[in-house]
């Protein structure tokens, strides 16, 4: 089947909720539907690099099975038959599993994460591994030991980081939804770029068991989508408390797919940071951000101005936080019991194989995490540094519950820029980790945020992120402002916001 074919692009274009009402009625099958996607990746992936791993053989016998249940006339469950992608940071048995690092390549885990396993048991059909900024590890999916993705609304731009793939396969119409994991805006902020969905929802709210850590005080999995309904529906099936994740929360899953469909913000409080703003945010941006906060004002929220002082000091706190439990958790790429293992030839000592594996399977920004963690936990500087900036963390928890206490949510833009070009940052760090100024605060606090588009910035045509973020366990506040503020915009444009990616008819 062709993307020339009409019923094609109606598929790759429809929403998964859409999708999995076809699938239901019998007006569509789940093979048919999951051929579609996996033509599509067949066609424009080489453009994209958005996937490391496609599992088409098990995915058409997963759609098959859909299918058979359907017919026999059993019940399906919301999102049955319908395909999704998942980033190469959750194992998935019998699928390699790089976390896009080449001290892992070619590994295949003996088992699968908590999320994948949910994700089978509810019939969505996976189609492979999406690309990501190695060991999660960066902004722009530039780090990847497996090439970078490019963001299909410009293929000279980056589609955010680190989960790049997962955002660019949507943005892309290679999949309707996607798995994405967020440690400092890894999941909010290729949405903001790509101009699609993706929530961080509340620390422990989705198991992070079969994930590879980067930093478990911060690392939390969550859905990506193009539309807020469908991120919701995901939400619903992913979320939940396991057993095997010890800071996984015994608590039901907040009603997110109801407040997504209420999308009503009549006599909300939201909250603009008057810290995330200002000088090193685009123009347009900031000018986007400010329309979007006034179609929900006009939607009958109230709007105030809040100040979390300590915001400021978020980036700096996170990137002593993130890389001394970055260098905790890669200790165990040892070259002993999986994963790379270099100049094992009988006549080195175990230290010098451990030295010459780590030397050439991580690449250099793990490498450079790795040591500023290191040094930060080091005795002499750890109290100045790491026991610092727990303490800064601290603070930054403060100024979410003091501002919680006079509004329901609070909003910025999801990143201070569009994307920016493919090699534009590479060699300057700082900039590179500023495109996290924003996302950084709700890992740190552990609080739930989203990313939703905003519109297009006028200055370059690309997409432009609105953040909602809210208080632990009210991740339904922040599914309903972002489909009010959906809603909103697509009376506004006149079309759903996703109609406006041209890389589907550029391609066809």
């Amino acid at each position: 089947m062709s993307h020339d074919n009409p019923g094609t692009h109606d598929i790759l274009t429809a929403t998964a909720a859409e999708l999995a009402r076809r699938i239901a009625t019998g007006e569509q099958s789940s093979e048919e539907i999951t051929r579609a996607h996996l033509e599509r990746i067949a066609e424009v992936d080489d453009q994209v690099n958005a996937f490391l791993a496609v599992d088409a053989e098990r995915a058409l016998a997963s759609a098959r099975a859909v299918d058979a249940k359907r017919s026999a006339g059993e019940s399906l469950g919301p999102l049955a038959g319908v395909p999704i992608a998942v980033k190469d940071l959750l194992c998935y048995e019998g699928l390699p599993t790089t976390a896009s690092s080449r001290m892992l390549e070619g590994w295949i885990p003996p088992y699968s994460a908590t999320v994948v396993n949910k994700l089978v048991a509810a019939d969505l059909v996976v189609l492979g591994k999406t690309n990501l900024d190695e060991f999660a590890m960066g902004s722009s999916t530039e780090t990847s030991a497996f090439g970078a993705t490019h963001n299909p609304w410009d293929l000279d731009r980056i589609p955010g980081g680190s989960g790049g793939g997962s955002a660019a396969a949507l943005a892309a119409f290679q999949a309707p939804l996607a798995i994405g994991t967020d440690t400092g805006g890894s999941i909010r902020q290729p949405a903001s770029v790509t101009g699609t969905v993706g929530v961080k929802p509340t620390y422990g709210g989705v198991s992070r068991y079969g994930i590879i850590a980067m930093a478990s005080s911060l690392d939390q999995p969550g859905p990506c989508a193009r539309t807020v309904e469908d991120a919701a529906l995901l939400h619903t099936i992913i979320g939940g408390h396991d057993r095997m994740d010890s800071t996984s929360i015994d608590a039901p899953v907040p009603p997110v797919l109801e407040a997504a469909r209420a999308a009503d913000v009549a006599g909300m409080r939201i909250g603009v940071v008057r810290e995330l703003g200002g000088e090193g945010y685009a123009p347009g941006v900031e000018q986007r951000f400010r329309e979007s906060v006034q179609l929900l004002q006009d939607a009958g929220a109230e709007v105030v101005e809040v100040s979390c002082p300590h915001f400021v000091h978020a980036l700096a706190t996170y990137y002593l936080i993130m890389p001394a439990e970055v260098s905790s958790n890669l200790a165990r790429y040892d070259a002993m019991r999986y994963g790379l293992r270099v100049g094992d030839d009988g006549t080195r000592s175990t230290e010098e194989v451990m030295r010459l594996t780590r030397r050439k399977g991580f690449g250099a920004e793990v490498k450079r995490r790795v040591i500023i963690g290191t040094y930060a936990l080091s005795s002499g500087y750890y109290d100045a540094y790491y026991g610092s900036a727990q303490k800064v963390r601290t603070l930054i928890s403060r100024d979410f519950d003091a501002a919680f206490a006079k509004v329901d949510v609070l909003v910025s833009p999801s990143t201070p820029t569009t994307a920016f070009k493919l090699g534009e940052r590479v060699d300057d760090p700082l900039a590179m980790y500023k495109a996290d100024l924003c996302t950084i605060p709700a890992n740190l606090a552990g609080v739930a945020a989203g990313s939703f588009p905003a519109g297009l910035a006028p200055e370059d045509g690309l997409p432009v992120g609105f953040q909602v973020m809210a208080p632990a366990m009210a991740d339904d506040r922040v599914y309903r402002v972002g489909a009010a503020l959906e809603r909103l915009q697509a009376a506004a444009w006149g079309a759903p916001f996703t109609s406006q990616i041209p890389f589907l008819e550029a391609t066809r």
